[in-house]
């Protein structure tokens, strides 16, 4: 029987977009069904979903919201048929809101402030609402980049697999920042050993843990790199293992290509990259004893700019976000998750650049 679980689409409003989409997913042939707006708000860029499903999380980004500089971050109740009712909305405490994530046990969620370059944490209430920001932290420093490195910037933030800790992401200082969290007390305090540093010009963007807990593996936007880290849970250390390239061998980064999203196949032995500019998802191999990588396929994605993608929850199709193009394309994810398909759906939304898959 084929699932039909809710999948919610955050856009950049305007042009066409009103906020958050969506759709039901069959998970048969990888196609979206009965796509209508959810919620009306302003630049919902990157979702998350409550571990229990009934509430869901949007970023805003925007860089001003009622006269402060910062972004905010939304919570909302899901009803019958995928509706969602606004609870409440807090301040991000830094402009450019672009990440959320929830931790594993529903009880706070980080937010990261891209042009803030911070990260903030937020308790979750009983109802599902968000109280104000109860953990906070300003990032330093600066990169090589003349354009994109100049100060500190909070790209995504990611809770490990114990739960004890939350690692940000900050493209502009080339760090990925370790902080222990306590998600019952809503607490954000620097981790020791404080960070892992990437090479020069890399700007790590988003991150993604293997299944088994052993490795964490990071996407670089600015050099079009992958690098994957051995993970010690016990103190949240992370140790570089290897670097690899996200383009084919051969090809010359430009200013044009830019590296986003990244995801560990549910199986543990493969990671996927999307890749802007090339337009493209790379698909690689994990070696199961050492967590590191061998190249398998590049795939187009069949639009412009790859914002964002998701794995369905049983691992069977991939779903790309092309932002510049309004589509979002399925791919069936054949030999175990080595290879992408395109599964001939394509759905058409206004600049989508986030999917989530319902619980």
């Amino acid at each position: 029987m084929a699932d039909s679980r809710l999948v919610y689409i955050g856009t950049y409003t305007g042009g066409g977009s009103k906020g958050i989409y969506a759709a039901r997913y069959d998970s048969e042939t990888g196609a979206l069904n009965d796509l209508r707006l959810a919620a009306e708000t302003q630049n919902p860029t990157f979702l998350a979903l409550h571990p229990r499903g009934k509430h869901l999380y949007a970023v805003g980004e925007v860089g001003n919201w009622e006269g402060e500089k910062t972004g905010t971050l939304a919570a909302f109740e899901i009803g019958s048929e995928g509706s969602l009712r606004f609870l409440n909305r807090q301040v991000t405490k830094g402009p450019g809101t672009c990440h959320v994530s929830v931790d594993r046990s529903g009880r706070c969620v980080a937010a990261s402030n891209y042009s803030g370059g911070s990260v903030a944490l937020f308790p979750i209430q009983s109802d599902g609402s968000l109280g104000g920001a109860s953990g906070f932290s300003q990032h330093e420093g600066s990169g090589p980049h003349p354009k994109r490195q100049q100060r500190a910037f909070a790209h995504s933030s990611t809770f490990d697999p114990t739960n004890k800790f939350v690692f940000t992401c900050d493209l502009g200082i080339d760090k990925v920042l370790s902080y222990r969290v306590d998600p019952g007390e809503g607490t954000l305090e620097p981790n020791e050993p404080p960070f892992a540093r990437l090479h020069p010009g890399a700007g790590p963007r988003h991150m993604a843990f293997h299944p088994d807990g052993r490795f964490a593996y990071v996407i670089n936007e600015l050099d079009c790199t992958l690098t994957v880290f051995g993970y010690d849970a016990e103190f949240g250390a992370l140790t570089e293992l290897q670097t690899v390239a996200a383009l084919p061998a051969g090809t010359e980064v430009t200013d044009k290509d830019t590296c986003a999203d990244i995801h560990v196949h549910p199986n543990g032995r493969f990671v996927y990259g999307s890749n802007r500019g090339h337009d493209s998802i790379v698909v690689y191999a994990i070696d199961s004893a050492t967590g590191k990588l061998a190249h398998v396929m590049h795939e187009s994605t069949k639009g412009q700019c790859p914002r964002n993608f998701a794995l369905d929850p049983d691992g069977q199709f991939l779903l790309a976000a092309n932002q510049n193009s309004d589509s979002i394309v399925s791919f069936r994810l054949d030999d175990d998750g080595a290879r992408l398909t395109p599964a001939g759906k394509v759905t058409q939304v206004a600049k989508p650049v986030c999917i989530a898959f319902g619980v």
